[in-house]
């Protein structure tokens, strides 16, 4: 549904008003010919923060999606898409940094729409699939202090992994992408490493700030002992680029950066 279709359908005019100002927040960058990143806002009790997707791009087999933002946002993330000079039907695959609903949350409608194959870590998949209930599912206390909360989880729908993904693992069709277990922030959590360009996808593994490289955030990260062990393993890789999904890009002194956060 085209955005002009979508503010004539709002049922409000704060409604239009957020979608607008949403489309607005939205943005994209191209890092280099293999990967984008698309700009996706993250409305939380009237704050707005900037969710980093990532678009890897083929050439030969198209488009693969990292991470889906929250529920009911598809048709925003097929929007950055296209923003970006692609067609979401050139969506082969999405592969999933871990369970979270900012992650997760419109993975249902990407994938019936597109035919998607979908991509997680082993560990993390019975969460992604409704086997277990999402670790961090908010609870009816926390939905009914932030409303607008309860009307997205309406849209969130469980759905099957197609293949399931180990540490150390080349995922195909990805211009070569490796898997690389950082658990921590959730038990399956993988962020994703391009050793060709000595990019990094960190997932929420690591956040910034204005370019500054931090740790895991603490208050959403319910082992951060085991996820420190995991930004120490990411500081042995090569990275000239790093790409937190809270935070964005970090290019100054990427590696000295990333061993300072882990203390080495």
């Amino acid at each position: 549904m085209c955005i002009a279709h979508r503010l004539r359908k709002s049922s409000t005019v704060r409604d239009a008003l957020k979608l607008f100002a949403a489309v607005l927040l939205s943005g994209t960058m191209k890092i280099n010919d293999d990967l984008h990143v698309l700009e996706v806002p993250m409305p939380l009790a009237g704050t707005v923060n900037i969710m980093n997707l990532s678009l890897i791009v083929d050439p030969v087999h198209g488009l693969t999606l990292v991470d889906t933002g929250l529920p009911s946002q598809a048709d925003l993330v097929e929007e950055t898409i296209a923003a970006e000079g692609f067609s979401s039907a050139d969506l082969k695959q999405i592969i999933l940094t871990h369970q979270d609903l900012d992650h997760v949350g419109a993975l249902h409608p990407l994938k019936e729409r597109t035919g998607a194959a979908v991509f997680a870590y082993v560990d993390e998949i019975p969460y992604i699939d409704g086997t277990i209930i999402p670790l961090k599912m908010p609870t009816p206390e926390r939905l009914l202090q932030y409303p607008e909360m309860a009307e997205r989880l309406k849209h969130y729908k469980p759905t099957p992994v197609d293949e399931a993904v180990t540490d150390g693992q080349i995922l195909p069709r990805s211009a070569g992408v490796q898997a690389i277990a950082t658990p921590g922030h959730s038990p399956g959590h993988m962020s994703l490493y391009f050793p060709a360009t000595k990019t990094l996808i960190t997932g929420d593994a690591l956040t910034s700030a204005d370019g500054v490289l931090n740790g895991p955030s603490r208050g959403a990260t319910p082992n951060m002992e085991l996820a420190m062990e995991s930004v120490k393993k990411l500081a042995q890789l090569d990275v000239e680029t790093i790409i937190c999904y809270h935070g964005g890009l970090v290019t100054q002194d990427a590696n000295a950066q990333l061993k300072r956060v882990a203390g080495i």
